[in-house]
C-alpha cells in the first residue's frame, strides 16, 4: 500500500467531529437545549409534565422554534453556553453582534405587537383561499394564544 493510501486512510479515521450546523431552542422551563439537527421538535404538556418528541404525537403537541447559533460540534457550543451567559455567540465579531441584537429586538417586538393584537381581538380568524372569514373556535383560539405566547416568550427572553 503506498504511503499516500495510508495517508488518506488515517487522515479519513483521525480527524475530528465533522462540523455541523448548531440550533438551540428553550423548553417551557426555560432551559436551553442544543442540537446538531434541524429536524422538528415538539412539545406538549398533560398533566403537569412537558413531553418532547420528533413526531407531534399528542394534539395539543407545538413544534418549537430552533434557533441556527453557529457552526461546530454540538459539545463544544454545550460547553461554551454552561461557561459564559453574556449573550456573545463563539466567532462573532462586534457588529455581527449588533446586528443579531437589533433582529430580536425588531422579531420581539413585532411578536409582542401580534400576540397584543389576538387578545384585543374580540374573536379570532383566519382567512380561508376565498378570503373569507373563518372564526375560530373557543379552543382553536385558545390554542393559537397559547403557541403565539410561546413565542413570543421564547423571542424576548
Amino acid at each position: 500500500m503506498s504511503y499516500l493510501r495510508i495517508f488518506l486512510l488515517l487522515s479519513v479515521f483521525c480527524c475530528g467531529s465533522a462540523m455541523a450546523d448548531i440550533w438551540k431552542w428553550v423548553d417551557a422551563d426555560g432551559k436551553t437545549h442544543f442540537v446538531d439537527t434541524s429536524t422538528a421538535i415538539f412539545t406538549w404538556v398533560e398533566e403537569g409534565k412537558i413531553f418532547y418528541s420528533d413526531r407531534p404525537d399528542h394534539e395539543d403537541a407545538v413544534a418549537v422554534q430552533l434557533i441556527w447559533v453557529s457552526k461546530g460540534q454540538l459539545e463544544e457550543e454545550e460547553n461554551v453556553a454552561s461557561d459564559s451567559d453574556d449573550g456573545e455567540f463563539p466567532g462573532e465579531t462586534p457588529a455581527q453582534r449588533i446586528e443579531r441584537e437589533e433582529a430580536e429586538a425588531y422579531y420581539c417586538k413585532r411578536a409582542t405587537e401580534i400576540y397584543d393584537s389576538y387578545e384585543n381581538a374580540p374573536r379570532l380568524y383566519r382567512t380561508n383561499d376565498d378570503g373569507e372569514r373563518e372564526y375560530l373556535s373557543e379552543k382553536e383560539a385558545k390554542a393559537t394564544m397559547g403557541e403565539t405566547k410561546t413565542k413570543m416568550d421564547e423571542l424576548c427572553k
